[in-house]
């Protein structure tokens, strides 16, 4: 059974590694067309190949407009790997700060941040995201701070919850009896010990994120112009009655092997690195 595991697990840091290198080959060719202001190759209209399918000279066929569908999964990688990573960094520390805080302190401290944390849960979240992206403008940046702003709530309690655990135990005292700040405490003491949750929650976090911003690039909400996998399924739903299929296909099994792979890590991480369930094997 532990070799099933391992090969599982090096079967999605494979898969992890095929969609980074794409994301990577799509920014840079992203880049390279914006720098040169020219039509990027999955944007360039070719209606004499519009509705190929799957092919030795389109792999994945082509769309309405001709446009390789190969070409803008990548560009939907890159995009969603943009997503991912930045709504985490927003995400993530927010998260971290207040957990500790409120975890550390208790009292007022950890009353305020459980009323903000229950208060940013009661949001809708999407209702929140299409608020700030009437404001900032559509595209990525209104999907960054939208998706960010309220998803950390889960990695506050978390982090909260592991904070009170520790900050009554021997090591702590011993930093508090020595005259340590509680800054100190905190991200020198505290922090190492549970930062196995941080890597277990982007993890999490990630695929989640992506899943948001397929949602809301359906809608219209998120990025336009750009061959988000949102947009592309969004496309590719008004031809399947015509049995143009491969757009549909091809777009939701690269939207579901992502998030299997990230699902699939996270529950092998939760399981070597969290300490309750090392100590029970």
């Amino acid at each position: 059974m532990d070799r099933v595991l391992k090969f599982s697990v090096k079967l999605c840091l494979a898969a992890l590694a095929l969609y980074f290198a794409a994301a990577v080959y799509g920014e840079v060719q992203y880049r390279v067309a914006r720098s040169r202001d020219v039509t990027p190759a999955y944007n360039a209209v070719n209606l004499e190949a519009r509705y190929r399918p799957p092919s030795a000279e389109h792999w994945l066929g082509t769309d309405n407009l001709g446009r390789p569908v190969a070409l803008r999964l990548v560009q939907g990688a890159r995009i969603a790997f943009h997503v991912g990573i930045m709504t985490s960094l927003i995400a993530i520390p927010l998260g971290l700060l207040l957990g500790l805080l409120g975890g550390y302190f208790g009292g007022k401290v950890d009353s305020a941040v459980v009323w903000l944390c229950a208060t940013v849960a009661s949001m809708p979240g999407l209702l929140f995201i299409l608020a700030i992206s009437l404001v900032v403008g559509q595209g990525l940046l209104g999907i960054y701070l939208g998706i960010g702003l309220t998803t950390w709530v889960g990695v506050c309690r978390t982090i909260r919850a592991e904070t009170i655990k520790h900050r009554d135990r021997a090591y702590v005292q011993a930093a508090k009896v020595l005259g340590y700040s509680n800054a100190r405490i905190m991200f020198r003491h505290i922090l190492p010990n549970v930062a196995h949750i941080i890597l277990i929650q982007f993890s999490i976090r990630f695929p989640s994120a992506v899943s948001t911003e397929v949602f809301i690039s359906f809608l219209g909400i998120g990025v336009q112009g750009e061959p988000s996998w949102g947009v592309m399924i969004n496309n590719a739903r008004l031809r399947l009655w015509q049995g143009v299929w491969w757009e549909m296909a091809f777009t939701t099994l690269a939207i579901f092997t992502l998030v299997l792979v990230f699902n699939h890590l996270a529950d092998y991480l939760r399981d070597r690195l969290d300490p309750a369930l090392r100590s029970e094997r």
